[in-house]
């Protein structure tokens, strides 16, 4: 009786150090960007998932207790502090409102050629928004017009938005062909796992099965539902131009594009 009792004592203090070495490594990452997070948000980033809420929050008490974590208003953090909290939850009353914009954008990006799935990114799909902070839109275009599309993209920022990024930063693109993401690490695992689609839900799970080497670092992360998705619609328009671009015309347009890109970004960065 005694040898069961201090084996299921081990077990159990061997979970409890598992549960906390999976939120200590959530925490530091997410304490580089002073984002505070909830038991159940550090739940689902961690490989217990929500079910295995009572687990890690009993490893967050454990590590309150011997002062590794802090906590305020039930939110978590190592380095940050309790101003970090307040900066939080006044960035998620911002983004409620940008997610408004930023759906009615997408509905814009959707009716551009060639434009078949969109996804918000950076810090709105966090749900945090700041004062300073633009809406980011990872899109995916069709194979071999992807240079075609963003420039159109760009052309109506800079024309009809007088070049704002606030509510129209278009700044990553992937084909429908070509959705794996090469940088695989943390970072990346960390944007692809929170994207928010609001166009083009296919796309959106090919892209995110393309890449499920993010389940390494997210396992149980479930993938967005359809709450913020724009209806698909055939625009005539779309349809007339990607028509009109689809032979041997589009093929030269798209690589005069990259071509003129390419040329920009090597004067603008210096290499």
């Amino acid at each position: 009786m005694k040898d069961f009792l201090t084996e299921d004592l081990l077990e159990q203090n061997t979970s409890l150090f598992v549960a906390e070495s999976s939120v200590l490594k959530i925490l530091l990452y997410f304490d580089i960007f002073q984002h505070p997070l909830r038991a159940e948000e550090i739940a689902a980033y961690s490989e217990y998932g929500l079910e295995g809420i009572t687990d890690i929050q009993a490893a967050l008490n454990k590590l309150c207790s011997n002062e590794l974590i802090k906590c305020h208003d039930s939110f978590y953090f190592i380095h940050s502090d309790a101003a970090s909290v307040q900066r939080r939850l006044e960035g998620e009353n911002h983004a409620q409102k940008a997610l408004k914009k930023a759906k009615w954008f997408s509905g814009i990006i959707a009716r551009f050629p060639f434009v078949r799935g969109i996804c918000l990114s950076g810090s709105i799909s966090k749900n945090y928004m700041d004062a300073n902070a633009d809406i980011d839109y990872f899109v995916i275009t069709s194979a071999g017009r992807m240079w075609l599309a963003r420039t159109l993209l760009v052309l109506f920022k800079k024309i009809f938005l007088l070049n704002s990024k606030k509510y129209f930063c278009v700044n990553y693109f992937v084909t429908e062909e070509s959705l794996s993401i090469p940088n695989k690490n943390i970072f990346t695992a960390t944007e692809l796992a929170f994207l928010i689609p609001t166009y083009g839900q296919e796309q959106y799970r090919n892209l995110m099965r393309s890449n499920n080497w993010y389940r390494n670092y997210y396992p149980k992360f479930s993938l967005r539902d359809e709450t913020w998705m724009v209806k698909s619609k055939k625009y005539f328009l779309k349809y007339f131009f990607e028509k009109m671009l689809s032979g041997s015309f589009g093929e030269k347009a798209d690589s005069l594009f990259f071509r003129i890109t390419l040329n920009h970004w090597k004067k603008k960065f210096n290499y």
